[in-house]
């Protein structure tokens, strides 16, 4: 009977536990939202008609040219599409590393942190494109790519949770990230991806002390209200 007992409450951890692995409307509203509209573009992209999704991906796409006409609009659109499709590591890596990052920091600011990184590394990696065709070093058709997806804004979030985590945690991820990024220099098979990334997962790791006082901020909050059950104060733990 003891043992039986015991099962029960383990059993409920374990799953409540594992709820936090996941976004939630209510425990992480920004991640289950962005999830969910990213699921629909990615159908689209699958089984929507293939010109129309040509059209929508190159009018999407940060390039030089559109970044010089409508760079709010594009920088907004962009992210709304995931290159792969949902069932690529990208897809998986977002709805985990969001998760946990929003679960310690919220919503706000860590939208804040993927559109900081989506942004900051499509300018430093597209702007020298510019400067470079006007010097005449590259050709014109530079500033015509079909460059789209959300690696960046992911990048920028992983270097950022890497802050939150202990070091434990922290180093070996960062250590993993900085041997898959110079894999992917040395092979260089998309140039501008490949020092995107880099540059939007430094990013995320200067937000560290912005982040640290915000996740320290939450957790005196839950603090004080320790009666409060809801699915908010679920998240504050991550495993």
């Amino acid at each position: 009977m003891a043992a039986g007992t015991s099962a029960g409450p383990q059993a409920r951890g374990l799953l409540r536990h594992a709820v936090q692995l996941v976004p939630t409307p209510t425990g992480t509203p920004f991640t289950f939202a962005y999830t969910l509209l990213l699921l629909l573009t990615s159908l689209y992209t699958e089984f929507g008609d293939p010109d129309t999704v040509r059209t929508l991906l190159e009018g999407s796409s940060t390039d030089v040219q559109h970044l010089s006409r409508t760079p709010v609009l594009v920088l907004l659109a962009s992210a709304l599409w995931i290159a792969g499709g949902i069932s690529s590591p990208w897809a998986v890596g977002f709805v985990f590393i969001l998760t946990a990052l929003e679960r310690r920091v919220g919503g706000v600011r860590t939208a804040g942190v993927f559109l900081l990184g989506h942004v900051v590394a499509t300018l430093v990696t597209e702007v020298p494109v510019g400067v470079s065709v006007m010097a005449g070093q590259l050709p014109d058709s530079s500033l015509h790519r079909l460059d789209y997806g959300i690696s960046f804004g992911l990048m920028a979030s992983v270097g950022a949770l890497a802050g939150l985590l202990p070091p434990l945690l922290r180093w070996p991820l960062l250590g993993v990230m900085a041997v898959l990024l110079t894999q992917d220099l040395l092979d260089m098979a998309d140039p501008l991806a490949s020092w995107g990334h880099p540059t939007a997962l430094l990013v995320g790791v200067v937000c560290w002390p912005v982040l640290r006082r915000a996740e320290r901020r939450r957790a005196a909050g839950r603090t004080d209200e320790p009666s409060a059950v809801t699915d908010g104060q679920m998240g504050s733990y991550v495993p």
